[in-house]
């Protein structure tokens, strides 16, 4: 006999999301020249570089990038409509063109916080737009949580709170899906520190030798790379800025994977009551290996006032085109909103 259906046994529909495929792709902005930027000192170490492009007199949108390490590119400047937008960059501390690059010293997420507040009073700023992907997002909540007065609203890809299970699928989880950018990140390391890759690459990375950080951060780049977008994207690293550039990106993530993960009791899902104040878009990449579905799911469970938006066939970088798309269209969205 056909077991019946009750309200009991019978499987819930699942929640709708905004993920329905897009027929057309909107294509960034045009290439922009910046007609402002300079350097901000934020202590005796760290200088950090800033620009701004698009409107001067327009809305103030801070764009916050990944890594942490990563560093802000001119490609950045593009998801924004330069007429509408005062469209601000920041390299965070030790990445991009701040310096000093790669630099552990005095970088933690509450310093990047309060860099963010020092940006915010140099340009005279009241009230801003948040754009953050990655790291970009877990500092863009990060920030919120502190100075909710101050933001107008959050755009935010790829959600990442600096949690330990998040962590261990970057270095450990991932290889089920990239099992051949694992092995050749993995088998940098002698087979008996196989079992925590994290401290093994962090030695590496801070070593004395020059050459051995500079081939530690090359097979972690790649590897993350190589696993950023829905197709494999395997770079090379040849040049010396770009091994500069993968040692700063290698070294900061794995300075703050070790030392600034962020504890269950202190989680930033821990201040939803305090985002639900925020207009926001959450953009996630259904096959986002980086920063797989399950944290942006999570998040959206208990900030359902924000936009939940999953892009069926992208996977973590902001240039998978349908992705891309969808963050553009975020972006000219949040034009409507009040300021």
């Amino acid at each position: 006999m056909p077991q019946r259906k009750t309200a009991e046994n019978k499987v819930p529909a699942p929640e709708k999301t905004n993920h329905t495929p897009r027929v057309r792709l909107l294509d960034l902005f045009p290439a922009l020249t910046p007609y402002s930027s300079g350097f901000l000192a934020v202590d005796a170490t760290h200088n950090l570089y800033w620009e701004q492009s698009g409107n001067p007199d327009g809305v103030p949108i801070l764009l916050l990038h990944g890594g942490p390490g990563a560093g802000a590119t001119p490609t950045h400047r593009r998801f924004f409509d330069p007429d509408h937008y005062r469209i601000i960059i920041i390299d965070q501390r030790g990445s991009g063109r701040s310096h000093p690059l790669g630099s552990l010293e005095n970088n933690t997420t509450q310093h990047l916080v309060d860099d963010l507040e020092a940006l915010r009073a140099h340009l005279q700023i009241d009230r801003w737009h948040l754009f953050g992907g990655s790291w970009g997002s877990t500092l863009a909540l990060s920030y919120v949580a502190q100075h909710p007065q101050h933001v107008l609203s959050m755009i935010l890809r790829g959600i990442f709170l600096c949690e330990q299970t998040e962590i261990d699928w970057f270095l450990y989880g991932m290889q089920k899906i990239f099992p051949e950018a694992w092995e050749q990140f993995a088998g940098f390391l002698p087979e008996d520190q196989q079992d925590n890759l994290l401290e093994g690459y962090y030695q590496c990375l801070t070593a004395a030798d020059e050459d051995t950080q500079i081939q530690a951060a090359i097979r972690w780049s790649l590897y993350e790379g190589a696993c950023s977008s829905l197709l494999p994207n395997y770079e090379t690293i040849t040049t010396a800025e770009q091994k500069s550039h993968a040692l700063a990106l290698a070294r900061l993530e794995a300075h703050y994977f070790k030392h600034e993960v962020i504890a269950p009791e202190n989680s930033l899902l821990n201040h939803v009551g305090t985002f639900k104040k925020i207009p926001t878009t959450i953009i996630q990449g259904r096959y986002d290996a980086i920063c797989p579905i399950q944290t942006a799911h999570k998040l959206h469970q208990q900030w359902p006032e924000a936009d939940y938006v999953v892009v069926p066939d992208s996977g973590h970088s902001a240039l998978d085109p349908t992705l891309r798309s969808r963050l553009i269209e975020a972006t000219e969205h949040a034009k409507s909103l009040k300021t």
